[in-house]
């Protein structure tokens, strides 16, 4: 796992904004996995100026869900996948056609998270997956004790995780469903590169459990200290608690050019 600390959230968008861009100009149509919610922003908002600057040619790339919310329909407008359509998609100038995700709608819920399960390999794998991480530790919807081995599958939200996306439904967390179709730990960890970004003191101690804690299924995103191509970016706030900053930093300070992220 390699950690990243940078000055703040803009600066760790462009950062990882870099790092798709140098994949898509190795390989076009790349399988790109996003996330929603507010940390990933920045990425999104950098990769778009590059392409509207003609800095990087996103046109063959495509896009994959993390996760979407059960129960939602598609076309409201918190549903994962209007988000995704409006934050990735249309910013990169790209078209439905180039955006796959799991079916929330669905009378078979449990055949739609097989089926999504399956697509994601037959699509070829995910190249790079974007990931943000719950104050609890949480990656896609895959909450404390979640399986390490676990598939695409629903998931019940945590009562935190619900207050945490209150904010996206007026405040209101009678509005933020019960339930979500997930990638599994499993699933995620298939990725050739997974990049997580967190933002901000609030996910200090999940960042530090996930960086320099044990491999946990309290804690999820411990899970990317298995990978053989994790990175954590992470700005200062969030990093404050990490008892090798100063390693982390250094490392990264000397680290071969032509490593890449």
């Amino acid at each position: 796992m390699e950690v990243v600390i940078v000055q703040d959230a803009k600066a760790g968008g462009e950062l990882i904004a870099e790092a798709m861009a140098s994949l898509l100009s190795r390989k076009p149509d790349a399988l790109l996995g996003v996330a929603t919610g507010s940390t990933p922003l920045p990425i999104y908002e950098a990769l778009a100026a590059k392409v509207r600057s003609g800095a990087v040619d996103a046109s063959r790339a495509r896009i994959c869900q993390l996760d979407e919310y059960v129960g939602l329909p598609a076309d409201h407008p918190e549903s994962y996948r209007s988000v995704v359509l409006r934050q990735v998609v249309e910013p990169l100038g790209l078209t439905e056609a180039s955006f796959m995700g799991p079916d929330g709608t669905a009378e078979d819920v449990q055949a739609a998270c097989e089926a999504y399960d399956r697509a994601l390999p037959e699509a070829g794998g995910v190249d790079l997956q974007l990931l943000g991480i719950g104050t609890d530790g949480h990656i896609g919807f895959n909450e404390p004790c979640s399986s390490l081995a676990s598939r695409t599958r629903i998931k019940t939200l945590t009562e935190q995780t619900r207050v945490d996306n209150a904010r996206f439904f007026d405040g209101d967390i009678e509005q933020v469903p019960h339930h979500v179709i997930t990638q599994g730990i499993g699933t995620i960890l298939e990725a050739r590169h997974l990049v997580l970004l967190a933002t901000g003191e609030g996910k200090a101690d999940a960042v530090v459990q996930t960086v320099e804690g044990p491999v946990s299924a309290l804690v999820p995103a411990s899970a990317l200290q298995l990978h053989p191509h994790a990175t954590v970016v992470v700005d200062e706030a969030a990093a404050s608690k990490l008892k090798l900053a100063d390693y982390f930093r250094h490392t990264y300070a000397n680290k071969p050019a032509w490593q890449g992220l």
